[in-house]
């Protein structure tokens, strides 16, 4: 990048790679996450190191095979199946310059204490407990289906899926009923090799005991469920397999409305401004995407403003746009990935300043 001219001087930054990238990768979208991590940092110049969720160690295998059908050079990508005190290990090596994480709160302090130990770069993509808000001059249907895919888009388990849901008092009745209708009606629980399946199982049956674990503690101090589970004779305790929930008459001293549920759950509130809206919304330790449902979109502009968020959608949700920075807020991560602004975190800047006789 060159500086504008100053006589007797030539100035210009060159952006050069950092070395060794370590993607520690997820398992909800194994290859997504995992390309918008290595591709980056191998356009930046880097080698890569892959580790892939333990769910999914077959993915990190498959992009070797492709890197190596397209002629990168031998070595600049690699992967390590690893255990947690191997990849802190790794993480600890000198020649480790930077290290992407995708994953819980949890997995992200482990990621932050592992780089501790010496000065190196650090993307951290953690949990969410995204929000949306209805206003009363939403398109009603459209939003609906929107919320709705939004939702239960691969059985909640997304990064930005909505997790709950603000509705202005006015169209909060019409909007609850829609909305737990369409749920009732469209979806199909079953195995997700079969043609008729719309909503599979969750990752693990221990994934299902935590969001039931919420609901049944939601429901135990007043929240009520719109659907009935009946309606999915293939969902069942014990297994991985869970029906979608919407609750209603839900508040923020549940568990359903404050902590990642990361299933097919949604809780639905009533709220009567914007302010509330706003106030109820960054009432969260978590901030990576947040959506509003409007027509107006200068007030969708000064309401998002106020919320505390990386990614601010309006009429619209759970989508990545690689032309935008992803990034969050709070407990849900730091640095940037995607956009031209991702590239800055994978290299090293050097300012060359010359005088020139």
């Amino acid at each position: 990048v060159f500086v504008d001219g100053k006589d007797g001087f030539k100035r210009f930054l060159r952006k050069e790679p950092l070395g060794v990238v370590f993607v520690c990768g997820a398992w909800n979208y194994p290859y997504l996450i995992a390309v918008n991590a290595v591709v980056p940092a191998l356009l930046a110049g880097n080698t890569v190191i892959l580790k892939q969720s333990s769910a999914t160690l077959l993915c990190a295998e498959r992009f070797a095979e492709a890197f190596e059908a397209a002629g990168l050079p031998k070595h600049v990508f690699q992967y390590l199946h690893m255990t947690h005190s191997g990849t802190a290990a790794l993480i600890q090596h000198p020649k480790v310059a930077f290290v992407n994480f995708t994953g819980s709160v949890e997995g992200g302090r482990d990621i932050q204490k592992a780089s501790s130990e010496k000065f190196m770069g650090v993307g951290l993509e953690l949990g969410g407990k995204d929000p949306a808000y209805v206003r009363q001059d939403c398109d009603m249907d459209y939003t609906v289906e929107q919320l709705v895919d939004g939702t239960y888009f691969n059985s909640g388990q997304c990064c930005c899926a909505i997790e709950r849901i603000y509705v202005h008092e006015a169209v909060y009745d019409r909007f609850v009923q829609k909305f737990a209708g369409l749920v009732e009606s469209l979806y199909r629980l079953g195995d997700p090799t079969d043609k008729n399946t719309n909503l599979g199982p969750m990752v693990r049956t221990s994934a299902a005991d935590w969001v039931r674990k919420q609901v049944k503690e939601a429901i135990a101090a007043g929240a009520k469920s719109l659907v009935s589970e009946d309606k999915f004779p293939k969902s069942e305790e014990g297994t991985p397999y869970m029906a979608p929930v919407v609750l209603v008459d839900v508040d923020h001293s549940m568990s359903v409305m404050k902590e990642e549920s990361f299933g097919p759950v949604i809780g639905i509130m009533k709220v009567s401004s914007d302010e509330e809206a706003i106030s109820l919304m960054n009432d969260s330790d978590f901030g990576l995407t947040a959506g509003i449902w409007t027509q107006d979109i200068d007030a969708a502009t000064r309401i998002g403003s106020e919320v505390q968020t990386g990614t601010l959608f309006v009429n619209k949700c759970d989508y990545l746009d690689p032309a935008l920075a992803w990034t969050g807020v709070k407990d849900s991560g730091r640095g940037v990935s995607l956009s031209k602004f991702g590239f800055d975190q994978l290299t090293q800047i050097k300012s060359f300043n010359m005088k020139i006789n």
